[in-house]
């Protein structure tokens, strides 16, 4: 076979381009005449890349959001005393961080992981975007986690060495999360590439609308400076992804199939089953916990409650969580989706078994 040097001599000499005359250059129609079409992009390529614009709303959200106007480095941590604390107050205020960041500290991966599926799936330009203002931040959002944690139990979450009883139940309760996180990301990894943009931001929403809730009253409660101060930027942010959602979704519900329309009344079903784990309590259809993990659980949280993190109760954040829910039923049931039935909140509908299949991002 030819060499590439004897391919490239044969190329020149055929459009008469001597290399030393870049005057005798070949005319453009000339070179047209002999041009050829690459073979057709393969599906899931993230070329070629395109810039087209379908939902002006979400470069206007964000736009909003190219600053966001705080950052993790810039809060009061200096305000923030370990001494202030008995050993049990931040083993368990660390604990409350912990769990917090199985579902923060993993958004900066999920999202990532999204924002690529938006490349190869060719969305339109905004919607890849906002992909990367929330994955930057769940990257605040998880340094927040990471700077509560470290300052609280220096090595923490797992790298110190508790110096009591509760100590090592919340280090053995955060092993147990963190053994169903990874549960969780491996089915993600399996699931993000094969549903349609509907089904994921219906997913979105679901963590969305609860957690602006949730960031909201317990900055109202806590009373420790630099969390309130979290709190109220976490939940600003959160805020704007419900926008972003629910911009996404007025273009995308009303263009469901009875397929999708399916999908989502389980993938409802999932969502809660595995957002309960920090909106709620751990349902048994996922979650993957030892007999002693929920005692020690109510024990950590009413220590955190009293040294003052703004932890709702379990029935407040029951209501939370039912009101939340309640709006998605609200937004969804006009566009023909049937809302599973949720009666561990009190939310009548369709009965749906969880699947572990049906796991998507839901952060």
């Amino acid at each position: 076979m030819p060499s590439s040097r004897a391919k490239a001599e044969t190329l020149a000499a055929n459009m008469r381009v001597p290399s030393s005359n870049p005057s005798a250059a070949p005319d453009p129609l000339t070179l047209l005449y002999g041009a050829t079409e690459p073979p057709p992009f393969k599906e899931g390529n993230i070329f070629p890349l395109e810039w087209r614009c379908e939902t002006p709303k979400l470069q206007q959200i964000y736009d909003s959001a190219r600053d966001p106007g705080w950052a993790p480095n810039r809060l009061p941590w200096n305000t923030l005393d370990p001494k202030a604390f008995t050993p049990d107050q931040r083993y368990a205020l660390a604990y409350w961080w912990s769990l917090l960041s199985v579902f923060d500290s993993s958004g900066p991966a999920v999202f990532a992981r999204a924002m690529i599926h938006t490349y190869e799936t060719h969305e339109e330009d905004p919607v890849r975007k906002c992909f990367f203002s929330v994955t930057r931040d769940e990257v605040n959002h998880e340094e927040i986690c990471q700077r509560a944690i470290q300052s609280l139990t220096p090595g923490g979450p797992l790298d110190y060495e508790p110096e009591t009883p509760l100590g090592k139940l919340a280090r053995n309760n955060v092993l147990w999360y963190y053994h169903n996180g990874g549960r969780y990301w491996e089915g993600f990894k399996k699931g993000v590439g094969k549903y349609p943009l509907a089904i994921l931001f219906t997913s979105f929403l679901m963590g969305e609308v609860a957690s602006a809730t949730l960031f909201h009253s317990m900055y109202l409660r806590t009373t420790i400076p630099v969390f309130k101060e979290a709190f109220k930027c976490v939940g600003r942010d959160e805020a704007r992804h419900m926008g972003i959602c629910l911009a996404i979704l007025e273009r995308l519900l009303p263009q469901l199939t009875d397929a999708m329309r399916e999908q989502i009344t389980r993938q409802i079903r999932a969502g809660y089953v595995f957002l309960s784990g920090i909106l709620y309590e751990p349902p048994e259809q996922f979650w993957q916990l030892p007999e002693t993990w929920r005692p020690a659980h109510w024990m950590l949280e009413d220590v955190a409650r009293g040294a003052g993190l703004g932890i709702l109760t379990r029935e407040e954040r029951r209501e939370n969580w039912r009101g939340s829910l309640l709006k998605m039923k609200g937004l969804l049931e006009p566009h023909g989706v049937e809302f599973p039935g949720i009666p561990e909140i009190g939310i009548d509908g369709r009965t749906i078994a969880f699947d572990p299949d049906d796991i998507v991002p839901v952060f």
